[in-house]
């Protein structure tokens, strides 16, 4: 299957679909978020996104804080400060139109739902929020295609999601591989669920990648089958921010695209064909019979006289598999040493061509 988004198709046959992660990254700064979608546009990514969240719809204020952010606030606290300003929407999206890209934006509630509807051309459900299925009923009821990770969940705890897109009758549902660790180490990375993801739901399926290396992660998902990569990016790993450390830089951003990009050319369509490149050395290295010495018209063709040897400029004589049936037989002709040997310099050869 093959679905669309904007003008850009995603699928068998058609180019990655690169999502550079901007997220909460733009720390409040309408301008730096202007800035990453710059950077995106420049790196070569098909779409910019960021995440639409209020802290209190995702948390209670009791939720307490984060071990792993080494922060001293409250998770409540931390979340409240990234809050994008829905006011920004219309901009950002005009900047991205302007900058050839795509603007997307993750919901984390059904308000941010309806605010993106109108400015985005896909919906994102982030990984936390994939079995949340009131808010995921919600996105894939838009009708428009839906990119959900499947981070901290299990491939059973994925299924309730197909379930909801059958139900609201939109199958453009492209689910990602996706390890909730910021970073992921490489072992946890498990790029093959992405073949699991695409046995078990028969549909398109990607990698949102959250390991430090820009190159391999992305790579080997292409390798997999992956149609979409995601990957969070900044301006600079030195600015605050619980998303900046792990994030990649603008340059490997564009080392990433490229490196995508030379993945496909690589894989190449898959068929079992001559390619035009080896046309020349396919007629100048493959094998022929070849007389190896001067043979008089009658002698018995033998190992001592002939072989099969590769054809270099010549004209290719007799097939290798041709070899075992011409022993024993004579030839019809006087041949030169070196010369290919055909079915007409054979005695009864017709069968040999």
């Amino acid at each position: 299957m093959r679905i669309r988004v904007g003008e850009r198709w995603i699928g068998p046959g058609e180019p990655c679909y690169v999502i550079a992660e901007a997220g909460s990254n733009h720390n409040g700064s309408l301008e730096t978020a202007l800035a990453l979608i710059d950077v995106a546009a420049e790196a070569g990514a098909d779409a910019v996104k960021f995440q639409g969240f209020r802290a209190r719809t995702l948390y209670p204020r009791s939720a307490g804080t984060s071990d792993y952010l080494g922060d001293p606030r409250s998770i409540y606290d931390i979340i409240e400060a990234m809050e994008l300003a829905p006011a920004w929407l219309p901009t950002l999206a005009a900047h991205c139109a302007e900058r050839g890209v795509h603007f997307l934006c993750t919901p984390f509630d059904e308000e941010w739902v309806e605010r993106l509807d109108r400015h985005v051309p896909a919906f994102k459900l982030a990984s936390y929020e994939m079995s949340h299925l009131p808010l995921a009923r919600a996105v894939l009821a838009r009708k428009k295609p839906v990119f959900a990770s499947t981070g901290a969940h299990t491939l059973d705890e994925v299924r309730p999601l197909l379930e909801v897109a059958r139900e609201v009758g939109n199958d453009a549902l492209v689910v990602l591989q996706c390890t909730a660790a910021y970073p992921t180490p490489p072992e946890a990375v498990n790029a093959r669920a992405i073949v699991t993801l695409r046995e078990a739901t028969g549909g398109l399926v990607g990698l949102s990648d959250h390991s430090r290396d820009p190159i391999i992660a992305p790579v080997v998902a292409v390798a997999l089958g992956a149609s979409v990569i995601e990957k969070h990016f900044t301006l600079s790993n030195r600015l605050p921010g619980p998303d900046q450390k792990f994030a990649v830089e603008p340059h490997e951003l564009r080392a990433l695209v490229a490196a995508v990009r030379d993945a496909e050319t690589v894989l190449g369509t898959g068929d079992k064909k001559l390619q035009p490149v080896e046309q020349e050395l396919r007629q100048f290295a493959l094998r022929s019979v070849f007389a190896v010495r001067a043979i008089r018209r009658g002698e018995t063709f033998s190992a001592d006289n002939v072989g099969v040897l590769r054809n270099g400029v010549n004209t290719p004589g007799l097939p290798p598999t041709a070899y075992p049936k011409l022993l024993g037989r004579r030839a019809a002709r006087d041949i030169a040493a070196d010369a290919p040997i055909t079915a007409a310099m054979v005695e009864d050869g017709a069968e040999l061509a």
